[in-house]
């Protein structure tokens, strides 16, 4: 179990409210979601600059202190991308903290492989040495960042959404037959800054778009502080709404899916 929060956006844009202000902002998940779950293990946030991704990792939890909230509200940025942590595979530390990065790309994971320690083996099989060395952690989440890197350096003429798909049906399948009674969780975010994919399976996801620059009633001001030279255009993506008075929409379960360049979701099954 964690919470996760992703914004995508054709201009910069401030995402304080959903990550610390807004009634049910990832702050205030991490200390209890919707189910009365405490997500104290670790936060972490990321957005670009230059095209590059910056992560600011802390072991603790999100509602300790101000520097998550500090965190937050320094992002202006296009693609951001945060999580808090309710460890399940491996422990405590900042090895173990998403979101994980490897050059540009940056990544999260909501959810548990079952039996990760039959399945991580098949894994690392199919993990290219180049990623399977840099592994610094023990969590289920990094090795699928890893090994979905590894299908994309191998397969880039699949596409990244198709690669990504392949990839977490094999993980998928792979749970299915180690421990055929458990249940998956793989809600994922995988994003270059430009392309953003994702799924959501056995864990609860929603989504927000919004295609207008307006005066947040939470905050009382624009997100967006410049004038944009283009219509405004977003898409918010969240574990729970964040929001209680905005059309947030559930993604179907089973399902993986891509922002698309008019910043709606192009959505898919997945499973087999």
């Amino acid at each position: 179990m964690c919470r996760l929060y992703a914004m995508h956006a054709n201009e910069p844009t401030r995402v304080e409210c959903g990550l610390v202000i807004a009634q049910n902002a990832l702050m205030a998940q991490s200390a209890s979601d919707m189910q009365g779950y405490s997500h104290g293990h670790g936060w972490g946030v990321a957005d670009y600059n230059n095209g590059l991704p910056l992560v600011e990792k802390q072991t603790w939890a999100a509602f300790h202190g101000e520097h998550f909230a500090k965190k937050a509200a320094r992002v202006y940025a296009r693609t951001v991308l945060a999580h808090v942590r309710r460890a399940t595979v491996g422990g405590t530390s900042i090895e173990n903290t998403h979101p994980f990065h490897h050059g540009k790309w940056i990544f999260a994971h909501n959810g548990t492989v079952p039996a990760f320690d039959q399945v991580r083996p098949l894994m690392l099989e199919h993990t290219d040495p180049l990623h399977r060395v840099e592994i610094r952690g023990t969590t289920d989440s990094e090795h699928v960042f890893r090994y979905l890197l590894s299908l994309f350096l191998h397969h880039p003429e699949r596409g990244l959404k198709d690669t990504v798909r392949h990839g977490l049906e094999q993980v998928i399948a792979w749970s299915a037959e180690v421990a055929p009674e458990a249940k998956v969780g793989l809600n994922i975010v995988l994003t270059d800054g430009t392309h953003v994919i994702g799924s959501r399976y056995n864990r609860s996801l929603h989504y927000l778009v919004r295609d207008h620059i307006y005066a947040c009633p939470i905050c009382g001001k624009s997100h967006v502080h410049h004038e944009p030279s283009t219509a405004y255009q977003a898409v918010e993506i969240a574990s729970e709404p964040v929001t209680p008075d905005e059309d947030w929409y559930k993604v179907p379960n089973k399902t993986i899916y891509s922002i698309a360049e008019d910043y709606r979701l192009d959505m898919e099954p997945l499973g087999r």
